[in-house]
């Protein structure tokens, strides 16, 4: 399966084209916003828990980067809620269980570097905002390795900022609020992402806007995704 899976080009999942699609675990379900390979796979997806619902154990062969958007994500190694941020880097493995609370997640697979090998399991929710040398951002720093950046950030209404070019690409979802470019206004839910190079002027809604944001990490997915045989 290829989707949304050339990087050289602007990529966008709003709500209203969520189609979710159900995964080999019972009351496990996807919304597929990038995909390269099946159920192995590079992949960018939410991945909506029912109560009581459980996936099977799985090793994480390119690394596994996960979001709790809603609910209580857990495992036998914790219990996490909205908010937490958890990184589980190549060969580690886990069987997810989720209790009666079910849990909306956003799910990064394969997409690690093979030397950022630090675990992560951060309640981001209860962290303070700190102030960005930009006006009206305040932000929380998540991740950081080589040129990647993982951030949630939250802008005030109308904040607006120019990217004359992106070097490794921005991924964004939108967590509450909205955000706007050139061309549209991206509601609460929407995923975007823009390629290595981009300039573009961003621009929070009226009501402001947080977001999970990652940069600088598409490089390598855009010569991967062009190599022979991809």
């Amino acid at each position: 399966m290829r989707l949304n899976a050339d990087f050289s080009h602007f990529a966008c999942v709003t709500p209203e084209q969520y189609r979710w699609v159900a995964s080999p675990s019972a009351g496990v379900e996807r919304m597929m916003l990038d995909r390269i390979g099946d159920e192995v796979a590079r992949a960018t997806s939410l991945v909506r828990y029912a109560p009581n619902s459980q996936f099977s154990h799985h090793t994480h062969d390119g690394g596994e980067e996960i979001l709790v958007l809603e609910g209580v994500f857990a495992d036998e190694h914790g219990r996490y809620s909205a908010g937490s941020y958890l990184r589980n880097p190549i060969g580690t493995g886990h069987t997810p269980q989720i209790g009666e609370e079910g849990a909306l997640i956003l799910v990064k697979l394969h997409q690690f570097d093979e030397n950022d090998l630090l675990q992560l399991a951060i309640p981001a929710h209860r962290l303070p905002w700190q102030p960005d040398r930009r006006p009206g951002i305040t932000y929380k720093m998540l991740h950081t390795f080589g040129d990647e950046r993982v951030s949630l950030e939250r802008w005030e209404s109308d904040t607006t900022i120019d990217y004359p070019a992106l070097p490794g690409g921005l991924e964004l979802l939108v967590l509450e609020g909205s955000l706007c470019d050139a061309g549209s206004e991206y509601p609460k839910g929407s995923w975007c992402r823009y390629p290595p190079g981009a300039a573009l002027q961003l621009r929070a809604g009226q009501h402001g806007v947080m977001m999970y944001a990652k940069r600088g990490h598409l490089s390598d997915a855009l010569s991967q995704a062009s190599a022979p045989g991809q």
